[in-house]
């Protein structure tokens, strides 16, 4: 029997289909070439945008045309589109993605694959390694709390025994994947009292009541790493001590994908700067350069602060190259506040943006609350104007 594995989005999906492969392999299957010479097609989906959702809906349909041909092949859907369906207590999603996708034979949630068989990785130099899943930040746009969660961390141990298997392997990079990889811990952290899905900051460093945290080595306490915003601490993170506890095992790159702005504490980028082979390329979303609309997609930090941290990164890490993530035509968004994200564009001067048009994803607080009043040829414009302006020398 062999499988075949479409993964569709970002590099967490890309990990999860190695995990995958693995579980597939450990039943004895073999890796098929392709679709027409699979026994099983397992489709790994992404639903960020509509457009991505759209593409799994048609290659399903495609693929229903090999069994009606008279192909005998299951097709399996996990990901990122069966988290919301198993997700969504009314079942409408469930119901619509059945109804869209009858030639699926079975919907995976991704929690049903765990780390119990090493990942088949497609690269034997660059590794990917999962520190958590999920999502407690609930940006008004973001369907990600709701496809895959609210935030689990993985076990400090499990991930240094990973790192240390890999660079016993022979692998030179590495990349730590999370939704928010510097919140990483709070969960492994906070006491039973409090409930980490419903805990966005704390008052004040006593009042979580942490004890140290004993690291993989069995031999040193660390201190939990808070940010403090807005006049209050963040959620706990042992980040700073992960990353540079694998940048230490001697990778020739250590990377991480993905942080947010209002958790890149001082620590963190103290450990990036004396660590070398830690990433100089570190992709910080902004979405937008207006307060208003920044308050209106739920991101707790303004556009002076988000340029603070900017100042402070360029200050302390030398070579230092910058990403980004933009959503133009965002509910509501008005000419002047799209001008105030060209300015903040023109001022931080990214190497590259990933840039999207705001698209209606289900369940998401901007879908029901707000209004997606922003004409497809206005959001293009943008889309454009932002384009030429911070991706135009990227591919030549």
């Amino acid at each position: 029997m062999k499988y075949f594995i479409k993964t569709f989005g970002c590099q967490q999906n890309k990990a999860d289909s190695e995990r995958i492969s693995a579980a597939f392999k450990a039943r004895g299957m073999k890796q098929a070439r392709g679709y027409s010479d699979a026994d099983y097609v397992i489709i790994n989906t992404c639903m960020i945008r509509e457009s991505a959702e759209n593409r799994v809906y048609g290659l399903v349909n495609n693929l229903a045309k090999l069994k009606s041909n008279g192909k005998q092949l299951k097709i399996i859907v996990t990901g990122c589109m069966v988290g919301l369906a198993f997700r969504d207590k009314t079942g409408k999603y469930l119901q619509k993605v059945r109804r869209s996708m009858p030639a699926v034979d079975e919907f995976m949630p991704i929690e049903e694959v765990g780390f119990d068989n090493p990942p088949v990785r497609q690269d034997r130099e660059n590794a990917w390694v999962p520190i958590s899943n999920g999502c407690n930040n609930f940006c008004t746009f973001c369907v990600v709390p709701f496809t895959r969660g609210r935030e689990i961390s993985r076990s400090f141990k499990d991930i240094i025994a990973e790192c240390l298997h890999l660079k016993l392997k022979g692998y030179k990079n590495i990349t730590l994947l999370g939704q928010n990889v510097n919140s990483y811990g709070a969960d492994l952290l906070l006491p039973s009292s409090v409930i980490p899905n419903k805990v966005r900051d704390l008052a004040t460093e006593g009042s979580a009541k942490i004890t140290y945290f004993q690291n993989a080595k069995l031999s040193t306490n660390f201190k939990p790493v808070y940010v403090k915003h807005l006049g209050r601490y963040r959620i706990p993170t042992l980040f700073p001590y992960l990353l540079e506890e694998v940048a230490e095992m001697g990778f020739k790159k250590v990377d991480f994908i993905s942080s947010n702005p209002w958790d890149f504490s001082d620590q963190l980028i103290d450990v990036i700067a004396r660590n070398k082979n830690i990433t100089r390329t570190i992709h910080l979303p902004v979405q937008s350069g207006d307060d208003k609309v920044l308050r209106r997609m739920n991101r707790w930090y303004t556009r002076n602060e988000y340029l603070k941290l900017v100042a402070n990164l360029k200050l302390k890490i030398k070579n230092l190259e910058l990403t980004t993530d933009i959503i133009v035509g965002f509910c509501g968004e008005s000419d002047e506040e799209f001008n105030n994200t060209v300015k903040l564009v023109n001022e931080v001067g990214f190497n590259k943006a990933y840039i999207s048009m705001y698209s209606s994803r289900p369940m998401t607080a901007a879908t029901k609350v707000l209004k997606d009043d922003i004409p497809h040829e206005v959001k293009k414009h943008r889309w454009q104007i932002l384009e030429n302006s911070i991706n135009k020398y990227q591919y030549n």
